[in-house]
């Protein structure tokens, strides 16, 4: 989903406490009891505008996008981001499975079924209508050997046994017609999202920079992935996405990632190494390489 609002956000400062986590004499209170949001379905609503459709849920609030000269292209730069996975796994290597939680136009996952020949892609929304529009309105295919939509809750997808320790990339933006942040946010959800990550496995998610849910939800990340997170700053519409990593540490140098960031774009179109300068902005104290 893209927001309409700006904000600058510090890498350090987004995994502040959330809100209520303190007492009014300061003192650290008991966690309050996470609860899970119910989805609320709204109609399925279409907008155009200078070659782009769009995908709503009944609001003015853009669930996903399409160009229509390059359907499968990925339009949104938040959604561009959610590919920056890219940069420490290869989708070459042998039974690689990417799935998405939330299907939005389809477009991470026309774009993983198209590029990534060898991969198995699997997508799960839980809105039947949000299937059908991906079929019918933004060139979402039938499913094959390789390409699986569910129509499931993805609350049940993660917590399935079947699934733990099966996908190398989990891209998570869970949205309903509310706005109110992620449908799914709490510290168990986030676990079972690392359950399913082989290891090394990366879970890409998108948040709301301004929003209330943010810093609650970087701090569940956080506690669920053992503080192996990476935030990019926040992109104009609002969003920002977080890096999540399972498996073994990452101690890279920056000139290795820029080379990778220079395959990754040049096979791909993605503006990989935008990603790794904003990456290397937002952890300005680690000159020599990214560890985490």
């Amino acid at each position: 989903m893209t927001l309409l609002k700006r904000k600058s956000i510090e890498a350090e400062a987004s995994r502040r406490p959330a809100r209520g986590t303190r007492s009014r004499d300061g003192a650290q209170a008991a966690p309050r009891e996470e609860k899970r949001m119910t989805p609320r379905f709204a109609p399925v609503t279409f907008s155009e505008m200078e070659g782009v459709r769009y995908l709503h849920f009944g609001t003015e609030w853009v669930q996903g996008a399409m160009r229509l000269r390059k359907p499968d292209a990925i339009e949104l730069e938040y959604a561009q981001q959610m590919m920056a996975w890219l940069l420490f796994l290869s989708p070459s290597a042998p039974d690689f499975h990417v799935a998405q939680l939330g299907l939005g136009a389809a477009a991470l996952t026309k774009f993983c079924h198209r590029q990534f020949s060898r991969a198995r892609v699997t997508a799960v929304e839980l809105n039947p209508s949000v299937i059908v529009a991906g079929r019918s309105m933004f060139g979402l295919r039938e499913d094959d050997e390789r390409l699986s939509v569910r129509e499931q809750d993805a609350w049940d997808y993660v917590m399935d046994g079947a699934h733990t320790g099966a996908l190398d990339v989990l891209q998570v933006d869970l949205y309903d017609a509310t706005a109110r942040g992620p449908v799914l946010d709490t510290t168990a959800f986030y676990k079972a999202c690392r359950r399913v990550l082989k290891a090394p496995g990366v879970m890409t998610i998108n948040l709301f920079g301004d929003h209330d849910s943010f810093p609650k939800n970087i701090v569940r990340i956080c506690e669920a992935f053992d503080n192996r997170v990476l935030v990019f700053p926040e992109v104009h519409d609002g969003n920002v996405i977080a890096l999540a990593f399972n498996g073994p540490a990452i101690d890279v140098s920056w000139d290795v990632l820029e080379a990778r960031a220079k395959v990754v774009e040049d096979s791909t179109g993605l503006p990989a190494r935008d990603w790794v300068k904003k990456l290397r902005a937002a952890n300005a104290r680690q000159e020599d390489g990214l560890r985490i």
